[in-house]
């Protein structure tokens, strides 16, 4: 899949790891991922589906 977020840390956009698609209490879809410099929590919400 290979989704690209912004990572608050190193304050770049890059591609996650370990990425997992989940749906938020909105019902709103969103991807779950860690950067893999740092390993720090990113997540980029998607658009309605």
């Amino acid at each position: 899949m290979a989704e690209k977020a912004y990572c608050v840390k190193c304050k770049n956009t890059k591609e996650m790891k370990d990425e997992q698609k989940v749906t938020m209490k909105n019902n709103r879809l969103a991807v779950k991922g860690k950067c893999p410099d740092c390993g720090t929590a990113m997540f980029k919400i998607l658009g309605k589906k």
